[in-house]
């Protein structure tokens, strides 16, 4: 899919797309929690709607890569 937003996403599901898709050029591993502070989520909502993106076909590849302290995703555009 290209950079158009994903009508068969939620709007917290897009928003989180959208800040990958703004952010994966620059970084590859990202936090639940510091993207949910980043959009006024919680690291728990984040990691629930994120799970649609990466089983969706988008132009992001997310890999669950750690659990510390927050679930960190790798994600390549």
């Amino acid at each position: 899919m290209s950079t158009a937003m994903a009508p068969d996403l939620t709007s917290k599901q897009q928003q989180i797309l959208r800040y990958l898709r703004e952010n994966a050029a620059t970084k590859t591993y990202f936090k639940s929690r510091l993207i949910g502070k980043e959009l006024g989520m919680t690291a728990k909502e984040v990691g629930s709607n994120i799970t649609a993106i990466q089983n969706g076909d988008y132009d992001v590849e997310i890999e669950k890569w750690g659990y510390s302290s927050s679930t960190t995703w790798k994600v390549n555009i």
